[in-house]
């Protein structure tokens, strides 16, 4: 008889670990609380227009592809990929020439070197060396489970760690190569997808750059989404059974051992292996007693949480011809912004944000002659806002994209709207204090130093996903699938596996 395997939470994560022990041969159950499968990364459909609610940047596609073939899967016959010309568009405030990212090193160094004199050849030098870190990581780090300080600080951490900047912070590498503000900013921001900021994340982070300028930006035709419903149709091919509206509230013990969850409906499902894909610190705090949490309240108080978001859906009357599909405005003091999401938390007066134009690229997600926006903000966690508060910041957002893009009276344009934020984030997503991402990247916060794939107080109950390693991220939360399935197999190589 084949292990009996329940995954809690229907995210990438969640998915990814579905189908690697699905295809092992498993007997799988995915357990999500809301309508559809996704997790934050979801979708919805309004008057026409067809919004991605959550991750928008394809990046990294060979980690996707990795994944892929573990599960005998060719990528291409799932998800029709279009990389992005540019691949972003960055609005400096109150300056009117936007800067675009083409993810072609001859393009990229002559816009450097337009902002800075000499700036392109020290984007050549810094993007080698971030693609030897990317190199290195996804080959012998990001791959293994950590169990002890030994694990990580081990020999070749020791000979490697210092080329890969894992000891030093992102902003201080970054300064190294680009004075120029504005190129700084250019390359911090992806330090926003870890939930952290420059100042205090690590510098082997500056292996995002070969991400998007070495390896480019795609777009999966039909939304990311489709991301989504190829994981869970691979995980089904496979033999598992994705349940949605069916919330989870117990994991059930019984000597120390986990066997099994109830629902809230009251049903009582067994399993010899529990894995969640939950907010770990809602695994933790709220699904199990509390003589069987290995991170209780007093470890979470003490977390630093990555960013939360005020996020626009806007369905536009008519097209925005300055904006491309990925738009960046950074805000013109970028430490007082992260100051306003980290240490002195309110909405930022002068707020750093990203809009998402997909139907810049798809025509399926809006109607003809329309634009869809997808606005995000991020702020701090636990922020509380009222409606008018709400209302009254959307405003300032708008009006900011019209004045920096040059569109003009953008609130005249807006045919529909929806906002979501901090409690919609705790709501939907059972997130500590309306987090959008989890806990942020700081060099506290990374590899051993982030809550581990396995409980250590209840044998046979597992995590996946962003709140564990290797962390935040689609690709990454695929990795962790793999990571949590090594566990459980007690396979301890540091290298991606080539098979199942």
């Amino acid at each position: 008889m084949s292990k009996r395997v329940i995954v809690i939470g229907a995210g990438i994560g969640g998915l990814g670990a579905a189908g690697l022990f699905a295809k092992k041969g498993y007997e799988v159950t995915v357990l999500e609380k809301n309508p559809l499968p996704g997790g934050r990364a979801n979708m919805f459909e309004a008057k026409g227009f067809r919004f991605d609610t959550g991750p928008s940047w394809y990046l990294a596609p060979d980690l996707f592809e990795h994944y892929y073939a573990l599960m005998g899967e060719e990528i291409n016959d799932h998800l029709k990929l279009t990389r992005l010309a540019p691949s972003y568009r960055i609005f400096f405030r109150d300056d009117p020439n936007p800067l675009d990212i083409h993810s072609q090193i001859e393009r990229d160094a002559e816009a450097f070197d337009k902002i800075e004199p000499g700036a392109g050849e020290k984007l050549r030098e810094y993007l080698d060396r971030s693609e030897y870190q990317y190199e290195i990581a996804t080959r012998h780090f990001i791959y293994k489970n950590y169990d002890t300080i030994f694990d990580f600080f081990n020999w070749r951490m020791m000979t490697e760690g210092q080329k890969l900047s894992v000891f030093s912070k992102m902003h201080k590498f970054v300064s190294r190569f680009f004075k120029s503000k504005k190129l700084q900013q250019v390359m911090e921001y992806t330090m926003v997808f870890l939930g952290t900021s420059p100042y205090d994340a690590p510098a082997i982070y500056n292996l995002m750059s070969h991400m998007d300028f070495n390896q480019g930006v795609f777009y999966p035709q039909g939304g990311f989404y489709s991301l989504i419903q190829s994981l869970a149709q691979i995980a089904e091919k496979n033999g598992a059974v994705i349940r949605t509206n069916s919330a989870v509230e117990k994991i059930i013990t019984e000597n120390g051992v986990a066997s099994g969850v109830r629902l809230e409906d009251g049903e009582v499902i067994p399993a010899d292996i529990v894995i969640s894909n939950a907010d770990i610190w809602f695994t933790e705090t709220r699904l199990l007693d509390d003589d069987s949490q290995t991170y209780g309240k007093r470890y979470w108080e003490s977390r630093l949480l990555a960013p939360s978001a005020f996020i626009l859906f806007l369905g536009i009357g008519e097209k925005i011809e300055p904006l491309v599909h990925h738009n960046l405005f950074f805000s013109k003091d970028w430490r007082q912004n992260f100051s306003e999401i980290y240490d002195n938390p309110r909405l930022p007066a002068d707020p750093s944000l990203y809009v998402c134009a997909p139907s810049k690229t798809d025509e399926t997600v809006a109607p003809a002659g329309k634009e869809n926006l997808f606005v995000l903000v991020p702020i701090a966690s636990g922020l509380s806002l009222d409606e008018s508060e709400k209302q009254q910041y959307a405003g300032k957002i708008i009006d900011l994209i019209g004045k920096e893009a040059g569109i003009g009276s953008l609130r005249d344009k807006v045919e529909y709207m929806r906002i979501y934020s901090v409690e919609d984030f705790a709501v939907d997503y059972n997130a500590f204090k309306g987090t959008a991402l989890g806990l942020a990247h700081t060099i506290r916060q990374t590899a051993i130093f982030r809550p581990s794939n396995r409980s250590k107080k209840v044998k046979n109950l597992y995590y996946v996903g962003a709140g564990t390693n290797p962390g935040i991220g689609t690709q990454i939360c695929l990795i962790s699938a793999e990571l949590v399935y090594k566990r459980v197999h007690n396979i301890k190589t540091a290298e991606p596996l080539d098979r199942l």
